[in-house]
């Protein structure tokens, strides 16, 4: 009999690539897991992994054992979701991972609403970056969690992730005020396209997030669709000092609603693009009907604010996606 714990290891392996990332992530030595991933060969009976040098590859039959991985771990997740509805009451820790707009805006009204329905609850927020989620679900260092995508930048399948919509959010480009240069119009006058608002800024310094990001990303991709690539100043991930620095001229950015707390100032000049930011409740595949979870997503979409665009209650696909 296969024994799941070692079906996991094997999944992360899948998913990391190395064996000392599976070990760091998952609190394991390197040579525990190359240990339990020895016992899992032979008790599959056959090679699992190719050694390339100091790298190891999964084999074609440890590919597919991975695919029933997936299928055995989210029976589990939808077991457990099972016996916490049998149980009466919701109690104990919920790990919930947050990138800092939502954190900020969002979830404290969330933790007051779940907190007046099910005060056993103990949820513990975790700030964390859209794209250290999939990982940290995976491994069971967070068990519901916020993650977002842009129109620029579609995010990488998760297996063993689902997702639902929470809210979209317009984006727009911050400029320092009073100096914003004149966007050329489109055939016959008509209103300049994002493109044209852009690229009327691309001799300004820019200020983006951190490399890694999809926040950095998707500044970079919107530019290069406009015809350049901005020269990065400022790389910053808190959108509160993006537009401090917009304000003092040190550059222009592009900002998501909800990074823009209040009026931005008489220094900060907003123009709004065609683009949106979209945010999902993400948890792992089958912990969807977890009362807990489920409590979580309940109160996060009675948190969304009012002038945020909320789509239709939909279901449990899996993850074709998951950045500051």
């Amino acid at each position: 009999m296969l024994d799941v714990r070692r079906l996991r290891l094997l999944r992360e392996l899948a998913r990391r690539g190395t064996i000392a990332a599976v070990a760091e992530a998952l609190a394991y030595s390197p040579s525990a897991v190359s240990q339990q991933l020895a016992v899992l060969e032979r008790e599959a009976g056959l090679p699992l992994l190719e050694r390339t040098g100091r790298r190891v590859r999964l084999t074609p039959a440890a590919q597919h054992l991975v695919g029933h991985a997936e299928a055995v771990l989210e029976r589990l997740e939808q077991a457990d979701a099972d016996l916490a509805e049998a149980r009466s009451g919701l109690a104990g820790v919920l790990r919930v991972g947050a990138f800092p707009t939502a954190t900020r805006a969002l979830v404290p009204a969330a933790l007051v609403h779940l907190a007046r329905r099910h005060p056993a609850l103990e949820p513990m927020v975790h700030e964390t970056d859209p794209a250290a989620v999939a990982h940290a679900l995976r491994a069971g260092d967070l068990d519901v969690a916020l993650v977002h995508e842009y129109d620029f930048v579609p995010a990488p399948a998760e297996p063993g992730l689902a997702t639902r919509p929470l809210y979209g959010e317009a984006m727009y480009l911050a400029a320092p005020a009073g100096a914003e240069p004149e966007p050329e119009r489109g055939p016959g006058g008509a209103a300049p396209d994002q493109g044209a608002v852009l690229r009327a800024h691309r001799d300004a310094p820019w200020i983006t997030a951190t490399p890694g990001t999809l926040c950095h990303t998707m500044t970079l991709r919107a530019c290069q669709a406009a015809g350049f690539t901005p020269r990065v100043r400022h790389r910053i991930d808190e959108f509160a000092t993006v537009l401090a620095l917009v304000a003092a001229g040190q550059g222009v950015a592009v900002v998501p609603q909800l990074g823009v707390a209040g009026p931005p100032g008489p220094g900060v000049a907003l123009t709004r693009l065609h683009m949106e930011r979209r945010t999902k409740i993400a948890y792992r595949s089958g912990a969807g009907a977890h009362p807990a979870v489920a409590a979580f997503a309940e109160s996060l979409r009675a948190a969304v604010p009012p002038d945020l665009a909320v789509p239709p209650e939909q279901g449990d696909p899996a993850v074709p996606r998951a950045g500051a």
